[in-house]
């Protein structure tokens, strides 16, 4: 036992957006199932929330706190922390630690996650791939435990306080809308080595203080607030079909503790889809702000100007991980901007088109070319977050500040069936670094 007095925290988060926290397996159903526990419920592995907060210190202090990195060093040093894994949280927000014969009506919600469509493209728009992945409801609770070992007082709030970053993300497709919570509850106690027999592991164990809860902001990130209103029609599909149309809108429902339900199918409008819009038109941008245009340049190197190749994209957006052909080095990065996803309540104010495909040699109907696409009507205002890193090349943000612009002016519309006139929003977005409103 340490000699040292023992620091504890029980954290317990609510998701703002669903969560991806895959278990690098796949089954007959999902391309990527999410991570579970015994109980075959969503859970979040120790090891992902210690990668998380170990990225919002600096290398020297992270190693002081969580451990070396290089582990095989003659003098490493061992973590000051033990960081439970993110258990579920039931209707009566508690834990289940133990084998459950038999779930109650609330957890048995979990049984059957949402699944989110999504269509790889390629530079000129094209699909060339589709995969879908399981994702944990929206408002699903959680619940975690911190141990410090030592009593280092400034090291156990600064990390407690890290928890309460607006741009902290947990799980994977951080840059897609995924992973964004809110503290709900903290709770501390400091035990003694004499009296820490006293303690229990259980994460139901309730600890003496309750912490206050407080949301900071953070100065690594500029934050742009998108507030959105349809002109018309808009689709962000859903890839299915329903009894009246061969196209319809993506609905999620989420997770309600105050009435310990599943709540009714919420619409939904997918960060993943604003992300491919600007992630287009920002590459569209910087390209003409660099005088590069495709028709003066030879087929090989076009791609080096288009989709993620595109160094704009590449610095905000990311880019996926490959290899090399010439160097064999890896090659990627992560995206530097977060956007979230964004729910309205289902008013059930829809427009269904009708469409025929003509033959183009006769001007008659083809038989059997019916098709129906399901639109939302509803014309609420919608407000969608996005967080850009400030590390970024001016020529850059440049680029992706006249993409949001086009969206204001409706020269980028969002959504499905653009061509056929959805998608049109009026849109001013306020970035809140300067105060500067477009």
């Amino acid at each position: 036992m340490s000699r040292f007095p023992i620091h504890i925290a029980h954290i317990t988060i609510e998701l703002t957006t669903p969560l991806k926290v895959g278990s690098n397996a796949s089954d007959f159903l999902q391309d990527a199932p999410v991570q579970k526990d015994w109980n075959n419920l969503p859970m979040i592995l120790g090891t992902s929330l210690a990668g998380v907060l170990r990225k919002e210190f600096d290398k020297q202090e992270a190693n002081t706190i969580f451990g070396d990195e290089d582990t095989k060093k003659k003098d490493a040093k061992a973590s000051k922390l033990i960081i439970s894994n993110a258990l579920l949280l039931d209707e009566h927000n508690k834990v289940t630690e133990s084998l459950l014969m038999k779930k109650s009506k609330f957890l048995q919600h979990f049984e059957n996650l949402p699944i989110r469509e999504h269509t790889v493209l390629s530079d000129k728009g094209v699909s060339e791939n589709k995969f879908d992945e399981e994702v944990v409801y929206k408002g699903s609770r959680f619940k975690f435990s911190i141990e410090m070992i030592e009593d280092d007082v400034e090291s156990f709030q600064k990390l407690l306080k890290v928890l309460h970053s607006a741009h902290l993300r947990v799980g994977g497709g951080s840059t897609k809308g995924f992973g964004t919570f809110r503290v709900v509850e903290l709770r501390t106690q400091k035990f003694t080595h004499k009296d820490y027999h006293r303690y229990s592991s259980s994460l139901n164990y309730l600890l003496e203080n309750k912490e206050p809860i407080e949301s900071t902001s953070t100065k690594k990130y500029t934050k742009y607030t998108l507030k959105i209103t349809p002109e018309d029609f808009f689709l962000f599909g859903s890839g299915f079909g329903d009894s009246d149309a061969d196209a319809t809108p993506v609905y999620e429902q989420v997770i309600d503790y105050e009435n310990k339900c599943l709540s009714e199918k919420q619409i939904l409008i997918p960060a993943s889809s604003i992300k491919g819009a600007l992630s287009h038109r920002t590459a569209f941008y910087y390209n003409q702000a660099q005088k590069v245009y495709l028709e003066n340049l030879k087929d090989q190197e076009k791609q080096k100007h288009l989709g993620e190749n595109n160094n704009a994209v590449n610095a905000i957006f990311g880019h996926k991980k490959e290899l090399e052909k010439e160097t064999k080095k890896e090659l990627g990065n992560k995206g530097k901007i977060l956007i979230s996803d964004c729910y309205k309540e289902n008013k059930e104010e829809t427009k269904t088109f009708d469409h025929v495909s003509i033959d183009r040699f006769t001007g008659g109907a083809i038989d059997g070319a019916l098709f129906q696409e399901k639109t939302i009507a509803q014309k609420d205002t919608w407000e969608i977050e996005i967080l850009l890193e400030n590390n970024i090349s001016s020529e850059f943000v440049d680029a992706f500040e006249k993409a949001l612009n086009d969206i204001k002016t409706g020269m980028l519309p969002l959504g499905g069936m653009t061509a056929k006139g959805h998608g049109v929003f009026q849109e001013e977005w306020i970035k809140e670094n300067n105060n500067a409103k477009s």
